[in-house]
């Protein structure tokens, strides 16, 4: 799993008591031997997004057909989390490499200041 793919996760409800399969898109893998990488959660709830930060992808989208999602979504910037790739169940799709450069520089000017 590579940068930009759309992958499904378990993820824990915040109770811890169960996991959901969600899809979360790869930002990067991490450094080191054990190829974790660094997701950003993705969901269909679009009045989550928040202006300015999440990224929106619409069935208009030139990748929306290649992202493997169902619905309308929004790339959840304020969303993250390392997963283990023995986690990932698998991978349903991916963005085009202009959408993952812009989130990722997205992310990357907020942390530099």
């Amino acid at each position: 799993m590579k940068p930009g793919d759309i992958v499904l996760v378990d993820l824990p409800h915040i109770d811890a008591s169960s996991a959901k399969l969600r899809p979360v898109l790869v930002l990067s893998v991490m450094p080191g031997r054990f190829g974790d990488r660094l997701v950003c959660g993705v969901s269909s709830q679009i009045s989550e997004c928040e202006p300015d930060w999440d990224e929106m992808i619409s069935r208009a989208d030139p990748d929306f057909g290649n992202s493997g999602l169902r619905a309308p979504s929004v790339l959840r910037l304020s969303w993250l989390a390392v997963v283990a790739s023995r986690r990932i169940r698998g991978r349903i799709g991916s963005l085009s490499q202009q959408r993952l450069r812009r989130v990722c520089e997205r992310l990357s000017a907020h942390l530099a200041s």
